[in-house]
């Protein structure tokens, strides 16, 4: 468990904590609503649906308005918002406090004793991706080494096609160096691409692997934060998914898909412009993924140290 000095407690009356629950929800409304209409009539987004499938978090569940750790908000446990449920009073991890036990925040005991490992783990992948010089040589890549000499059928987005067409997305395969460091997008490599690669990213190895230039690394700041539970804010969790949606776009953008039905201009990994322009966009997106694993960071360390508080007393 981090330890540090505990922040001060916070107490949130209910005018406040309505106030910031009330904009989390008009913003998760509005990251949400394309991907809820469609779900209504039945369509798909062979792009956007990636946020809600591969990271499986429905917009209720990011609907939902978390203050983070040591945060106290009064009257929670009795006021009623019919547009959740259930009420906050019954999620996971919360338990009431006060003289009449009106009062709510954050269960930390239960929570470590649930997910200590996981939380330390998180905190270690990110402080060493913090630490570790990020690459911004793989020009996206991984997502044509998925589709290395595949079928049709094979394909996962057949409703797309290749822009290049199989034979010359082998070529780029096979001309260019491969080295992805994410075993998560290493992963799905199919088996003739798996040697071409130059790293061999494991789940074992993951954070002594893991840095911040990459792209699916940078989208997975958006999973660990869910995995965080209550103790990330929600602020910070709409972040992290805005920064996967914005991210999401790219690598769709320089991958061998063709995604000018989506109205997306192409950027061409295979030429010298276009690894130019895919790897400064990488470098803003390391930027934003790296300061957001700050902000994960100390959402972790003020709860580690707000459960030694508690621990003490």
């Amino acid at each position: 468990m981090t330890s540090l000095l505990a922040p001060t407690p916070v107490r949130l009356i209910p005018a406040q904590w309505r106030a910031r629950e009330a904009a989390h929800h008009a913003r998760a409304d509005a990251l949400t609503s394309a991907h809820r209409a469609r779900r209504q009539r039945g369509e798909t987004h062979a792009i956007e649906d990636f946020l809600f499938t591969y990271y499986p978090v429905s917009p209720a569940k990011l609907h939902r308005w978390h203050p983070g750790a040591g945060v106290t908000l009064e009257g929670a446990a009795i006021l009623f918002d019919p547009a959740q449920d259930p009420v906050r009073a019954d999620w996971k991890y919360y338990a009431r406090t006060g003289a009449a036990a009106e009062d709510l925040t954050v269960d930390l005991a239960a929570l470590w004793e649930a997910r200590g490992k996981l939380i330390s783990f998180i905190e270690r992948l990110f402080t060493e991706t913090l630490e570790r010089t990020p690459s911004f040589g793989c020009f996206g890549l991984h997502e044509w080494a998925m589709v290395y000499r595949m079928t049709p059928e094979e394909i996962r987005h057949r409703t797309l096609p290749l822009r290049l067409g199989a034979l010359d997305t082998d070529v780029v395969v096979e001309s260019n160096p491969i080295a992805c460091s994410h075993f998560d997008a290493y992963r799905f490599f199919t088996p003739a691409a798996e040697p071409l690669n130059e790293l061999r990213p494991t789940r074992e190895n993951q954070a002594e692997m893991e840095q911040s230039g990459c792209l699916h690394a940078g989208m997975d700041v958006y999973k660990w934060a869910v995995k965080l539970g209550p103790i990330v804010p929600g602020e910070l969790l709409l972040d992290a998914f805005e920064l996967a949606r914005d991210i999401r776009s790219v690598d769709m953008r320089a991958s061998p898909y063709d995604v000018s039905s989506y109205g997306l201009a192409a950027i061409p990994v295979e030429t010298p412009e276009g690894k130019r322009a895919y790897a400064a966009l990488q470098r803003g997106f390391a930027d934003r993924g790296n300061a957001l694993r700050v902000r994960v960071l100390d959402a972790i360390a003020r709860a580690g140290s707000a459960a030694a508080r508690l621990s003490d007393r």
